[in-house]
This record gives C-alpha cells, sequence and structure tokens, in this order.
C-alpha cells in the first residue's frame, strides 16, 4: 500500500516536472523568435517553429483561428504562459501570396497581465518591439471575425514585427 503511495507520488511529480520543462521550452522558443540576435534587426528564433511547438502540445489549433491579410491568428485554448502573464493569442505575419501592399513579417502575443507589464515592456524596449497596454483583446479578434471570450482583466500586446526592429 505505502509502495503505490510513493511510486504514485513520484511519477505525479516527475511528470508535473515534465510538463513545467515543457512550458519552458515553450516560452523560450516564443521568446526567442521575438527577441533580436544581437547588433543586428534580425529575430533569433524561427515564429513558424515555434507556433508548431504550441500546435504539437495542443496549446492552439493545428490552423490558424483566422488568417486577414497577411496575419494568422492563434487563440490559445490550453493555458500557457509568457513572462509570467497569461497566454491568450498568438499572431505571425508573413506573405504566403501576395495580397497587396505592405506585409510586416513577424509575430507578436496578446497576455492577460499578471501584476505589473514591466517585464513586457523592457523586453519590447530591448527587442525593438512595440507593447500596447490595456488592449480590448475581444474587440481587437472580432475585427478579423474570430469569436472568443476571455476572462475580465487587463489585456497587453508585444509586437515584433520587421517594421519595429528598423524603426
Amino acid at each position: 500500500m505505502y509502495k503505490r503511495i510513493i511510486l504514485s507520488s513520484l511519477i505525479a511529480s516527475h511528470t508535473a516536472f515534465a510538463v513545467a520543462a515543457d512550458d519552458r521550452e515553450l516560452e523560450n522558443g516564443l521568446a526567442n523568435a521575438l527577441r533580436l540576435k544581437p547588433g543586428t534587426t534580425e529575430r533569433a528564433g524561427d515564429s513558424g517553429k515555434a507556433i508548431q511547438a504550441y500546435m504539437r502540445e495542443g496549446v492552439v489549433n493545428k490552423k490558424p483561428d483566422q488568417r486577414a491579410d497577411y496575419t494568422d491568428y492563434y487563440v490559445v485554448k490550453k493555458p500557457a504562459s509568457f513572462m509570467g502573464h497569461d497566454l491568450v493569442v498568438i499572431e505571425e505575419e508573413y506573405m504566403a501570396k501576395y495580397v497587396g501592399c505592405c506585409v510586416n513579417p513577424g509575430a507578436g502575443v496578446t497576455v492577460k497581465v499578471n501584476g505589473s507589464p514591466k517585464n513586457l515592456e523592457k523586453f519590447a524596449d530591448a527587442n525593438k518591439c512595440s507593447f500596447v497596454d490595456n488592449v480590448d483583446v475581444q474587440g481587437e479578434l472580432s475585427r478579423f471575425s474570430i469569436k472568443a471570450t476571455f476572462s475580465k482583466g487587463r489585456y497587453a500586446t508585444l509586437s515584433c514585427r520587421e517594421n519595429d526592429a528598423n524603426r
């Protein structure tokens, strides 16, 4: 009896550790896709690969919830965090085919802010991203015909696109 309890506890703690490690890997991959390579205006990671990792873990759908102009929008369907905040949307802008002017390649995230957004602001400054606090995420997504419900709270968007890096 006691052996089963101990064995169950060990398995549960190992599983929790593995999930936490996976979450950190996902978050690090996404952060690298938004981070600049030192001394350049290139992003350190690949946003497509970062999003695919979230797909494999079931955090976002295998296809975007919507594609508008050049941007894919992925609404997070399982709890995930980004820099201590609740990740709610991942977006990626790229040209699959020409639909008109002005693709602005890169990626962004929208989070439900937990506590202070200062770490996001510092990340934005250090990596030439734009940061918008107090975002109406539901209103923004509804403009793209994405129906999603978000709990009340403070939301912020971090966008790390080519034009952000070149400003």
